[in-house]
């Protein structure tokens, strides 16, 4: 069965928690904290694995969670990081917010993507000893992973779509220039699954040719398989329309024609600006003043026209080199760009009060609601750092810290994270 869209949950692993520990050591009085800090959740990565053309492997198995971090423990040992969990698709997915629709990343390159990122380990409590505050009896726990529920959905990668109506020769067609053995029948819908076929046209020159399969009127709307298939259009970069220039069908050339091109658009408005070539199949069923009549119907719509036979091959290279002649001057195959993050709101509700204190040239900013809030923050990425920021700003922080006398590139600590104050 072939599948193109699913449906999965991910959680990338918790951070370790960081460590109370105190050091013990014959002779050595009061040694002092020594807890180490817990290890880094587990990311979730996407890999692109081209063993696979379909996203079946998630029919049965939807959720997946990265290892957590490990707990730090005493003489500042360093829990071990979490393993990153590595979910292998086709080429060509879409990576999707389930609940927002956003874009998060185009899996058309060998390029890994992170899409959840593992949770910071928490800080032992040697990170809190101060001159005051010599047996700090508290450390930090480790941040949680990020969590999505995502919307996968496959758009094959290929530089060439087939389309028509169905048995109109579009799988012959592909059997007899590529490697690819699509099933071929005398019946409608023979083909169920998009097939991908290499045309080689010489020692370094080939294209991807796909078979879609056949499309009806209403194939938009859901009627036959087009509304499944028609995503797998979006991505070509030249259509070769096939028509059965004979009739044979019982319908006409010229509404088949039609009927198409006005799905493609209703579909994808972009797609009826797509380049495409017109292939007259099933020629040796019509007879000359046929083929000649839908070739200037064609022409007056200025598309190319290409009459052929390809059951046995008859003058099919002509559009194949007229393809490959094409395709060394359009753009190469569209790749989606991720949306960017929407800024988080500031919701932060409850008592927002902050002791700032100066302990040697250091802002030490204490506040039991910041501890929530610091779990939340990934400091390696811009958007979460923006968000901090932002909650610094409008929580009454900032204007604390003005309070207390912080100066322009003063050290600010809150809970063991430090950075430099900018006005």
């Amino acid at each position: 069965m072939f599948i193109d869209q699913a449906k999965i949950k991910i959680k990338a692993g918790d951070g370790g928690d960081g460590a109370v520990a105190f050091h013990r050591e014959k002779y050595v009085a009061s040694g002092g904290p020594d807890g180490g800090d817990g290890g880094r959740g587990g990311d979730i990565v996407f890999h692109v694995d081209d063993n696979q053309s379909t996203l079946s492997d998630f029919r049965y198995r939807r959720k997946f969670i990265a290892e957590k971090g490990q707990n730090g423990s005493g003489k500042r040992c360093s829990g071990r990081r979490g393993k990153d969990l590595v979910i292998r698709v086709p080429r060509g997915t879409l990576v999707k917010d389930a609940k927002t629709g956003r874009l998060i990343a185009d899996l058309s390159t060998n390029e890994p993507q992170i899409i959840a990122k593992g949770g910071r380990g928490g800080w032992g409590n040697s990170h809190f000893a101060t001159a005051t505050r010599q047996t700090p009896r508290f450390a930090k726990p480790g941040a949680l992973g990020e969590a999505f529920e995502l919307q996968l959905e496959l758009k094959l990668l290929a530089d060439v779509g087939l389309v028509g109506y169905p048995n109109v020769g579009k799988s012959t067609l592909v059997s007899v220039v590529s490697e690819a053995k699509p099933q071929i029948a005398d019946y409608h819908f023979t083909t169920l699954t998009p097939v991908l076929g290499v045309v080689r046209m010489g020692p370094e020159r080939s294209f991807v040719i796909a078979d879609i399969p056949g499309l009806i009127e209403g194939a938009n709307e859901g009627a036959g398989l087009g509304h499944q298939f028609l995503r797998h259009v979006e991505r070509c970069r030249l259509l070769v329309h096939i028509v059965d220039v004979s009739g044979s069908e019982g319908r006409d050339p010229k509404e088949d024609f039609r009927v198409i091109n006005s799905e493609l658009k209703k579909f994808n408005p972009n797609l009826a600006g797509r380049p495409m070539l017109v292939a007259g199949n099933k020629c040796d069923l019509a007879d000359e003043k046929q083929v000649l009549d839908f070739e200037e119907f064609v022409r007056a719509q200025g598309y190319e026209f290409f009459p052929m036979m390809a059951a046995i091959r008859y003058q099919v290279d002509p559009l194949l080199n007229r393809i490959d002649e094409l395709l060394q001057k359009l753009p190469p195959v569209m790749q989606y760009e991720p949306e960017p993050e929407p800024e988080r709101p500031v919701e932060i509700s409850g008592n927002h009060e902050v002791n700032v204190e100066n302990r040697n040239g250091v802002y030490v900013v204490e506040g039991e609601w910041l501890m929530p809030v610091l779990r939340s923050i990934h400091f390696d990425d811009a958007d979460s750092l923006r968000y901090f920021e932002r909650v610094l700003l409008h929580t009454g922080v900032d204007e604390a810290l003005r309070k207390a006398g912080v100066q322009d590139g003063d050290t600010v600590s809150i809970y063991g994270i430090e950075f430099d104050y900018m006005e």
